[in-house]
């Protein structure tokens, strides 16, 4: 039998979030110590990272090594995907210029590439592990192309994505896919992280589709206070996946470690940034308004070159770096 160990999101950082009552830092370590005991106890052949392993692209090193010490305790190798915030600038290319691409060359953590193809082999099963990082484009373009993968000499595949994937048709102006517009996939489970309060366990046509929600909870949400953030055990015998999500023993309750004195405040302070949204978008005509979503949307219009996107593209993402070198 293969097991493996899904988790996502794990935001590491150094500080607290605004909302949170707790030492955020110190709570994450101990689930991560819960994982990783976990994993080690039932004998896992690989763990699975959804992304955001890190809250920004280059936290200080003393942040990392305490993290990163965690993960040296697996028995098993860990393997994961880029996610938005631990690369400058949504930009997958910026991965050598930060902490989770040092953690990738020290091979801490081995990074799937999309196009990549990782097999784990026993006892005459062999699973197909690939994934897809997040981008500019993720959600937005031909959904099968970030979402769909083909099997290639394997009994199961496994496709992770770091993108907004939901069960079900979501709030229009955020760039999403619903699991409709990829059940051509022949990946028998795709695993997804981004949305922290993820979406129904699905199956079509014999293939899941799942997403426990982030490893962590970075808002004061209703729906946050109420989740206990879960990993996934995924085991494959005689050709066969089945998983159990197991929820995280040493997660404080919502309401012991997030701070609701501040909804109120900060529900007011939501509708002051969409009433700013608004109108930017009514000025500009935009439908997204982060300044990635901007860039794309002009580029768009104005018939710009792929290459001179990418080129301010790139030229923000080294601001931004500049920017967290500053204020270190």
């Amino acid at each position: 039998m293969i097991r493996l160990l899904y988790i996502t999101d794990t935001h590491i950082r150094g500080t607290s979030p605004a909302n949170r009552l707790d030492h955020f830092p110190d709570t994450l370590k101990t689930k991560l110590n819960e994982a990783v005991d976990y994993a080690n106890q039932v004998d896992v052949d690989a763990v699975l990272h959804g992304g955001d392993v890190f809250d920004v692209p280059s936290p200080s090193p003393s942040v990392v090594g305490e993290f990163l010490s965690i993960f040296t305790k697996l028995k098993a190798p860990l393997y994961g995907i880029i996610g938005n915030h631990d690369v400058f600038a949504h930009n997958p290319q910026t991965l050598d210029r930060t902490m989770l691409g040092l953690a990738n060359r020290l091979g801490i953590i081995r990074i799937i590439h999309p196009g990549e193809r990782v097999y784990l082999e026993k006892d005459g099963t062999k699973v197909q592990l690939t994934g897809q990082h997040f981008h500019v484009d993720l959600d937005r373009r031909d959904p099968t192309l970030d979402y769909c993968v083909t099997k290639e000499n394997a009994d199961v595949a496994i496709h992770m994505v770091h993108g907004m994937l939901m069960d079900r048709k979501f709030i229009d102006g955020v760039a999403h896919t619903v699991i409709d517009q990829i059940v051509g996939t022949e990946a028998d489970l795709t695993l997804c992280g981004h949305n922290h309060l993820g979406f129904r366990d699905t199956e079509k046509d014999g293939k899941f589709f799942l997403n426990p929600g982030g490893f962590v909870r970075l808002s004061n949400h209703p729906a946050e206070m109420a989740r206990r953030p879960q990993m996934v055990l995924i085991q494959i015998e005689d050709g066969k996946l089945t998983y159990r999500k197991i929820p995280l023993r040493s997660a404080p309750k919502g309401e012991e470690i997030l701070d609701r004195s501040k909804g109120e405040e900060a529900i007011y302070r939501e509708q002051k940034l969409n009433a700013i949204v608004d109108e930017i978008k009514q000025a500009g005509d935009f439908q997204y308004a982060n300044i990635h979503d901007i860039i794309e949307q002009i580029a768009s219009r104005e018939g710009i070159s792929t290459s001179v996107r990418e080129l301010v593209m790139d030229q923000i993402a080294k601001a931004q770096e500049r920017l967290e070198v500053d204020e270190e």
